[in-house]
């Protein structure tokens, strides 16, 4: 390794092969090497600055004099240390002194002065004057326009830019200096528009006539960081444009308010081609009037009484958040001040607008949702633990307590921080945790754009720019030398602090008021308490702070633990749809389980099991219900195995150790039916954490069902023969849904009751076997529906239906199997063997079933359908939509029975099983969407028509375990209440906020879905 290669390493050069090449060429060469090698490692990348010095020498000679300068005090030549920290920081502003060498000016020590912010007003006049504008002008008209005019004010504005920058790089702390540098830009953005509405006003004179554009009072309103004095370096610069008539003007005679908003217009129109329009001298930035009344599609200038009438009657609850930032920064002053004071009530009424909860937390869905997937790790500004998430913190806070404290009104995010928490709002520690992250985002924002002067809030990945990137974060005074791991390892802690502080900063002084938590933590009167929850989506505040009170009071360990945790767990809980329902289940949860280990550990230390139960318990009555009476099962919530449904055989066996204990008491029955109820809250809990398909949730409530219902036979037998010979066998078929495994979480239990003789059982004892198999069922039934004492609280009743037995409620509740034979052989009707479709044995006797089921084969599967029987089915479904649908109920949005629902789906795969399931063994199954699999892979249905019906089927049945789960209740309706349509949506797998696309889904695939059904089934 050559000695220079040594000494270019100990500078913190990279790219060793190429500055060897730069070090040699010709611009360098009368220059002290060991010396230039020493200033260039002043630089934060001494890469970009040696080679930036190479084509600087090369197009401006002049430079050399100001390589290095004079100590004044001291006498000694020392290296300008401004000029290669400005190299090194900036490759395009080094590019702006080679275009502009006659402003080399700015990088000599000589002239630079005392290191002190440039006064706004110093700002506007030079910008004004780069123009030909006098800046005491009233309404400043320049003497350049066009081409001249947009090169003199660009080129001033980058010359002040250039002034900034130094200062900002030589900052010992750049931290502290970030708040000063954003309000500096901010300043500097605003002297710009002002100069570009000079030139405007020449060129549209010009045009329109000059004593025209002197009668138009147009006021420039910032927004965003611009109008909150915190700017970057390069961003595009959020405006509003106001306009009013001069009526004391000459040009003001005869100007309605159309020709007053036509020469707005173009006012606006020239000012932001000034700043921007291709030319020269590069733009500066985008001017951007997105953020107005109707966004693009809205008129560019508007009066102020046309906004006012906007925001009284149109507007967002987001774009009163966004007008907490506005502020005049050019044009009328007077007119932005009327502006101001117009909307500022709005802004801090607008939390209690309807909406605002749900319209604050779409908007940072939104923000979240634009982030490409590639950058999502790496961005500064949108990603989580970013700067978007300090900023929506403050300003929802801002907004929450604004209302009534105008002493957190303030626009920049950095002082609102501060008077939050001088006014008890946010606690001491948060408070500077909060501030010290989101001035180190912001300085990494501002060197990453700095280099370019791109408009990126992207991490680089390349090393040496990481390497040069943590110097800079540093400040010049610093003798550390940091790696680009230590820059990723700082970035990522400052993320996970961010991201948690959110839930610190909402709910820690909600906790405070509640506990009386040290002085160190902010603590809100009860009345701010309360709004706080209120924007957070808590709707019975005071009910909330008491159970925040109770959870959280006293000196318990589970106090103590609580009050660490609640924060988070809050958060968690506003997340989900109902969070006041969702905070005092978890207060009856914890109430519940005390101070079990198990539980405070799993909260403490199992982050997703914490998560998880929050949702639950704001998300369903049903899962909340069944946990607050069975709060153990919390347990499962730290280990997905535990949630994996119990097999029958399973179930099964556990209910015949409990018969072997219990024998046919009442104990049994019970604690079967418990088991029923634990295996239910199971399915449920894995069904709302993504663990389950719809077909397993089916399938696994199905083999719940028919364990209970077996565990009910043997224990309603063991009842009735007591002890006796039994006179017959019984057997329990599923019917219906039952038979389909096809079930939800309110789903009845459809069956038919068949029983068999004993063999060798005499004739004239017929009769008696008949009464002992119908005492078995009834007994059955009650078994599993009457009530218990002490009553299973929560417990969902399994209703054991025989209403499609032959000849329906009017026919004998249970018959032999050659009952059932001589029956269907004779007297049965179509629906009847439609019926038989689903029939699957669930419970009895094993020989019993496959007799059964030899026995109903020929029926369901007949070799042909005469076509009276079609027609009488066809009857039959046109008579159950007319008559069967509830009194008022919409058919668009019953789930079951109307326009495209379960019913239709499943009346056509029945009908084609009928007419086709003898040909095609296939088609031999009792379920819904296997036979419909099968008969679209033998031609019967099309390929689209069938996904468009399994569609609908299955989305109708979401709908209706979503209806269970959210309100504990059965419904087939898709509800109508927004909220409720809501719940419903996140169920289903859409995303917060997306009810109405939801809605909208579901009503065009079930009409799409009638479409189909109508052409086949009805031909």
């Amino acid at each position: 390794m050559s000695s220079l290669t040594r000494t270019l390493i100990s500078r913190g050069f990279s790219d060793l092969e190429n500055c060897e090449r730069f070090l040699g060429f010709s611009e360098l060469a009368d220059l002290d090497q060991t010396q230039l090698l020493d200033a260039l490692a002043i630089a934060d990348n001494p890469d970009m600055a040696l080679q930036s010095l190479v084509r600087l020498l090369s197009r401006a000679p002049q430079t050399r004099s100001l390589l290095t300068c004079v100590d004044p005090d001291t006498g000694r030549t020392l290296s300008n240390a401004h000029l290669f920290r400005l190299l090194g920081a900036s490759e395009s502003l080094a590019d702006f002194l080679m275009r502009h060498p006659e402003h080399l000016e700015v990088v000599d020590p000589a002239l630079m002065g005392r290191p002190a912010a440039a006064d706004p007003e110093v700002l506007r006049a030079s910008l004004l004057r780069s123009v030909g504008a006098e800046p005491t002008a009233e309404r400043a008209v320049a003497q350049m326009s066009k081409s001249q005019g947009r090169i003199a004010l660009r080129t001033m504005y980058r010359r002040h830019l250039c002034e900034l920058a130094l200062r900002d790089l030589a900052s010992p702390s750049p931290q502290a200096a970030m708040p000063q540098a954003g309000a500096e830009l901010a300043d500097l953005a605003a002297a710009a528009l002002e100069a570009a509405l000079a030139v405007a006003r020449n060129e549209v004179g010009a045009a329109l006539g000059a004593e025209k554009v002197a009668a138009v009072r147009l006021s420039v309103v910032g927004m965003g960081k611009c109008g909150a004095r915190e700017l970057n370096y390069i961003s595009d610069v959020d405006v509003m444009y106001v306009v009013a008539l001069d009526e004391q003007a000459a040009g003001a005679q005869g100007m309605d308010e159309s020709e007053l908003v036509r020469v707005g217009n173009a006012l606006a129109g020239s000012l932001s081609r000034t700043i921007y329009a291709s030319e020269r001298e590069p733009g500066l930035w985008e001017v951007d009037a997105n953020l107005r009344p109707e966004g693009k599609d809205g008129p560019l200038v508007r009066t102020l009484e046309s906004y006012l009438a906007y925001y009284h009657r149109w507007a967002q609850s987001w774009e009163f958040q966004a007008l907490l930032k506005a502020r005049t920064i050019a044009g009328d002053r007077a007119l932005g001040a009327d502006f101001e004071n117009a909307v500022e009530p709005l802004i801090w009424n607008s939390s209690e607008r309807d909406g605002f909860v749900e319209s604050v937390q779409a908007m940072r869905r939104r923000v979240t949702a634009s982030i490409r997937d590639a950058d999502a790790g790496r961005q500064i500004k949108l990603g989580k633990g970013g700067l978007r998430d300090v900023e929506f913190s403050v300003q929802l806070l801002q907004l929450v307590h604004g209302k009534t404290d105008p002493s957190v009104r303030l626009r920049a995010t950095t002082a609102a921080i501060e008077a939050l928490t001088h006014a008890g709002y946010i606690g001491r520690t948060d408070a500077a945790l909060l501030l010290n992250h989101y001035t180190y985002l912001r300085v990494l924002e501002h060197r990453i754009q700095l280099v370019h002067m791109r408009r990126t809030h992207t991490m680089p990945t390349a090393p040496e720019q990481l390497r040069a990137l943590a110097r800079s974060l540093e400040g010049p005074l610093s003798m550390k030398r940091p790696s680009a791991d230590s820059l990723e390892a700082n970035w990522s802690k400052v993320k996970r602090s961010v991201s948690s502080l959110h839930e610190q900063i909402f709910y820690r002084p909600i906790l405070a008021t509640a506990a009386n938590l040290s002085a160190e933590d902010a603590a809100l009167t009860t009345d701010a308490a309360r709004a706080r929850l209120a924007a957070l989506g808590y709707r019975d505040t005071a009910g909330a702070v008491r159970h925040i009170e109770a959870l959280t009071a006293g000196v318990s360990r589970r106090a103590a633990l609580q009050r660490q945790l609640l924060p988070v767990l809050l958060g968690w809980l506003a997340n989900g749809v109902d969070p006041d329902a969702g905070l005092l289940a978890f207060r009856r949860v914890s109430d519940a389980l005390g101070t079990s280990h198990w539980y405070l550990g799993m909260l403490r230390d199992h982050q997703a099991a914490a998560e998880r139960l929050c949702h639950l318990l704001s998300s369903s009555r049903l899962v909340s219900d069944l946990l607050e009476v069975s709060p153990e099962a919390t347990a499962w919530l730290g280990n997905s195995k535990e949630l994996v449904p119990q097999s029958f055989e399973s179930q099964w066996s556990e209910i015949q150790s409990t018969l072997s204990r219990h024998g046919g008491d009442a104990g049994a029955i019970r604690l079967i039916r418990l088991l029923r109820q634990r295996e239910i809250l199971r399915i449920g809990i894995a069904d709302s954490c993504g663990l389950l398909r719809q077909d397993a949730v089916s399938r696994a409530l199905s083999d719940v069902d028919r364990a209970a219902v077996l565990g009910a036979l043997l224990v309603a037998e063991n009842e009735i023969y007591a002890g006796t010979p039994p006179l017959t066998r019984v057997l329990v078929v599923a019917m219906g849904r039952q038979g389909g495994q096809e079930i939800g979480y309110g789903s009845d239990a459809d069956v038919l009751f068949v029983h068999r003789p004993v063999d060798g059982l005499a004739q004239d004892r017929m009769g008696e076997a008949t009464q002992q198999a119908k005492a078995i069922v009834q007994r059955l039934t009650t078994l599993l529906t009457a009530p218990l004492k002490p009553a299973i609280q929560a417990e969902r009743v399994l209703t054991v239906d025989a209403g499609l037995r032959p000849e329906g409620r009017n026919g004998p509740l249970v018959r032999s199997l050659e009952a059932y034979r001589e029956y269907y052989s004779r007297w049965s009707s179509a629906w009847e063997a439609q019926a038989l479709l689903r029939a699957l044995p669930m419970a009895g006797s094993d020989v019993l079933a496959r007799d059964f089921i030899s026995m109903v084969n020929p029926i369901r599967y007949p070799q042909s359908v005469p076509e009276i029987n079609l027609r009488e089915i066809k009857r039959i479904k046109a008579r159950m939509e007319s008559e069967r649908l509830p009194r008022g109920a919409d058919p668009a949005r019953h789930v079951k029975l109307g326009r495209g629902g379960l019913s239709d789906v499943e009346w056509l795969v029945q009908l084609l099983q009928l007419q086709h399931a003898h040909a095609h063994p296939e088609l031999r199954t009792t379920r819904t969407i296997a036979a419909l699999h099968a008969a679209t892979a033998l031609g019967l249905v099309d390929g689209d028509d069938s996904e468009t019906l399994e569609a609908a089927w299955r989305l109708a049945g979401k709908i209706r375990n979503a209806n269970v789960m959210w309100t504990g209740k059965n419904s087939d309706l898709l509800p109508s209440a927004r909220h409720d349509l809501e719940a419903v949506a996140r169920w289903c797998g859409y995303e917060p906020g997306n009810a109405a696309a939801f809605e909208e889904h579901y009503l065009g695939l079930t009409r799409r879905a009638r479409a189909v059904f109508e052409r086949l089934f009805y031909g």
